[in-house]
């Protein structure tokens, strides 16, 4: 699905980085997607559904992504 959303649609050189750093590069290099950073925990609850308008960066404790970054 996300080969049908515009601009890029993954970030893998983000990971590790700061949360708050990545979403805002993500933000940058495409300005049709809103990053919302979400802690990588088994108790987070997410919706199953896709957008391409989202990017969920996932995040430790400390505030680091945890996982790539991809448009859904």
């Amino acid at each position: 699905m996300a080969d049908e959303c515009q601009g890029k649609s993954s970030w893998p050189e983000l990971l590790g980085a700061n949360g708050e750093i990545a979403a805002a590069t993500i933000e940058s290099e495409n300005p049709n997607v809103n990053a919302v950073i979400v802690l990588d925990s088994p108790e987070t609850v997410i919706t199953p559904d896709f957008l391409c308008t989202r990017v969920r960066v996932w995040v430790n404790t400390s505030g680091n992504v945890t996982r790539v970054p991809v448009i859904g």
